[in-house]
């Protein structure tokens, strides 16, 4: 067995569901103490992170990870236990197989190789995890990047091991995000008998204009790096649960994906614009969970792109589609950020799932990127 696939092993058995870690991140921190890191517990309220860093002098390459996963869904539709990892067939099974407990044991992997071969390399190698990406992330990396940026620590290049993988090992990577922002949406209206409508307000029916302009409008066009910004209604509701009652008001939850031909006020004020048109009585709120981010090709898109063509002998393609990640909250920062690591077919999925030989590749894959980048 491997180094990269017992290490797998062992963290996929720890039940770490947001923000719980199970220890997951006292096992990486005591191998990384014995690679020579400094490590810091930088827990605040409930989520355990850590940071450790080998080196004081730049430039500093930085893996970033999570060691939470989401909950496992229904037992009887896994074939194994969700945190009892098989192997079956050459393909390891488990819950964070591989998102993101693979990429994490192959990220340490690789750096205690790097270490061991490459004892006085140049600058910083530094471990950013945390055990609230899957979360509401208000505790995790986001905490950790400021207390770095309060004494003055900068990341120059930061790879986040996130499933970025579509067909094979590689064949993706993610060079930026689009933002995300959430709209929480209440319009009122008057509640009544629906007999009698004459004498009441439906909201459902006051908002379905607005909700077809909504849908129908053209946000923008995307560019070169970004596709076009979405917009998607996550929930509606409303009613009493009596089929014969007119609701009082309707709650609506939706969401931008909006690259940057956009920002948040844009979008507030478009959105506002259109409810205001058809006269509604409404209020509503905005959550940002991150701003889009885009690294131009440079040091660290190279070095990846050089080490995915020595290892698996083809050309990556740089995407920034797909959710967010914790790169939102470290590209800000100036550093480089990008995202690669195995396919996402299976993530947040029952038999959630990775092949024993990605894993082997993707180590290899993070060690050759380390010895271009600071060998």
């Amino acid at each position: 067995m491997t180094e990269t696939l017992e290490l797998a092993l062992d963290l996929i058995g720890r039940r770490s569901i947001t923000p719980d870690d199970a220890s997951c991140q006292a096992l990486m921190m005591g191998r990384l103490g014995a690679a020579g890191f400094r490590c810091e517990n930088l827990r605040f309220g409930e989520v355990y992170n850590f940071w450790a860093r080998r080196g004081d002098a730049s430039p500093l390459f930085c893996f970033a990870g999570h060691t939470d996963v989401v909950p496992p869904g229904p037992l009887d539709k896994w074939a194994s236990d969700p945190f009892a990892p098989e192997i079956r067939d050459g393909i390891l099974y488990g819950r964070g197989a591989a998102d993101m407990k693979g990429s994490l044991a192959a990220m340490q992997v690789a750096t205690e190789r790097f270490v061991r071969d490459h004892p006085d390399h140049r600058g910083s190698i530094a471990f950013l995890v945390t055990s609230d990406e899957e979360g509401i992330a208000k505790d995790g990396t986001v905490r950790v990047v400021e207390t770095l940026e309060a004494r003055g620590e900068k990341i120059d290049w930061c790879l986040v091991a996130e499933p970025s993988s579509v067909d094979v090992l590689g064949d993706v990577m993610k060079n930026g995000r689009r933002g995300s922002l959430n709209g929480f949406l209440t319009v009122k209206g008057k509640q009544g008998h629906v007999a009698y409508p004459q004498l009441a307000l439906n909201p459902l029916h006051a908002f379905a204009p607005a909700l077809a302009e909504l849908t129908a409008e053209v946000w923008d066009r995307g560019n070169e790096f970004f596709p076009p910004t979405s917009f998607q209604v996550a929930n509606l509701n409303a009613g009493t649960g009596a089929e014969n009652v007119i609701p009082g008001e309707l709650k609506a939850q939706f969401n931008f994906r909006f690259s940057t031909e956009l920002n948040e006020e844009i979008i507030h004020r478009r959105v506002t614009a259109i409810l205001d048109k058809q006269g509604l009585d409404y209020e509503l709120t905005w959550r940002l969970s991150g701003q889009p981010f885009l690294t131009q090709p440079g040091e660290l898109v190279t070095a990846a792109q050089a080490a995915i063509r020595e290892v698996m002998g083809f050309e990556t393609e740089l995407s920034t589609s797909g959710g967010t990640s914790d790169g939102r909250f470290i590209a800000p920062t100036g550093a480089q950020v990008l995202e690669l690591g195995p396919r996402n077919a299976t993530i947040h999925q029952v038999n959630e799932c990775v092949e024993v030989e990605e894993l082997e590749r993707l180590t290899e894959i993070f060690y050759r990127m380390l010895i271009k980048l600071l060998g």
